[in-house]
């Protein structure tokens, strides 16, 4: 897995003691899906940004059917630039067992970016608003919402990482969209989860748009040995390699 980090960073694995390498973004999306724009654009974009590696990875699910056209617009685009440019899909965990919402076909892919947008309880897959009605009403608490929420993207990089390379996209940022405070989510279970990251070789994205994970969040990961990539979220071309948060963290 060591050849992978180095081809999502851009040759610059980041460890304990080393600075993220903002020439690489890990993380955009295109017109395909939850983007504006297509693949040669943005391509163009974070070449002016001086960009060196560039990782699309548009929202799928089991519906999509464009994922053969989206990689050929990729392989395309390689011919036009120097950049390290990769075909990722952004796909989401569905069950409490780390199920995920997988496209049909993954031959496609170099990588799965992978999020955790509601909570699995049950049967159901509850949104941040359902949450902090939950967490209003006691019919949950914050403590067992970050426990749940850290197991279930444990089972869900997991699986991801027995496909393909896997990137974990906004870790615990469900958090915060319910109003809970991600201290909730203390050493024990951030160790959980950067174990995890170690052992399946997941790396994860710092996300520019979503300003996620938080700064307490990054140090701990980091401070644990986990690869941590430089990811804009951008949907348009111009968010492409513009960083604000990032430096800040």
């Amino acid at each position: 897995m060591g050849t992978e980090r180095e081809s999502v960073m851009g040759g610059g694995a980041v460890g304990t003691a080393c600075a993220l390498d903002l020439s690489v973004d890990a993380h955009v999306h295109t017109g395909f899906s939850a983007g504006r724009d297509a693949v040669g654009v943005v391509v163009s974009a974070a070449d002016r940004t001086g960009l060196t590696a560039l990782t699309f990875a548009d929202q799928a699910g089991p519906d999509t059917t464009w994922l053969t056209a989206y990689a050929d617009a990729v392989r395309r685009a390689r011919h036009r630039t120097e950049m390290r440019l990769r075909v990722a899909a952004e796909v989401e965990v569905v069950r409490a067992d780390g199920w995920l919402a997988l496209p049909p076909d993954l031959a496609q892919l170099d990588a799965l970016s992978v999020a955790v947008s509601g909570l699995p309880i049950g049967d159901d897959v509850l949104d941040a608003r359902e949450l902090r009605r939950m967490l209003a009403a006691g019919a949950l608490t914050a403590g067992l919402v970050a426990e749940i929420l850290v197991t279930t993207t444990v089972k869900g990089i997991e699986r991801a990482s027995r496909y393909v390379p896997s990137q974990l996209a906004r870790p615990l940022a469900l958090l915060a969209q319910a109003g809970v405070d991600d201290a909730v989510a203390g050493p024990e279970l951030v160790g959980e989860l950067a174990s995890a990251c170690r052992t399946t070789g997941t790396v994860v994205e710092i996300s520019e748009a979503w300003r996620s994970p938080s700064p307490r969040l990054v140090e701990m990961l980091r401070d644990a040995g986990v690869t941590l990539v430089p990811a804009s979220d951008a949907r348009y071309a111009a968010e492409v390699g513009r960083w604000q948060y990032l430096r800040r963290v």
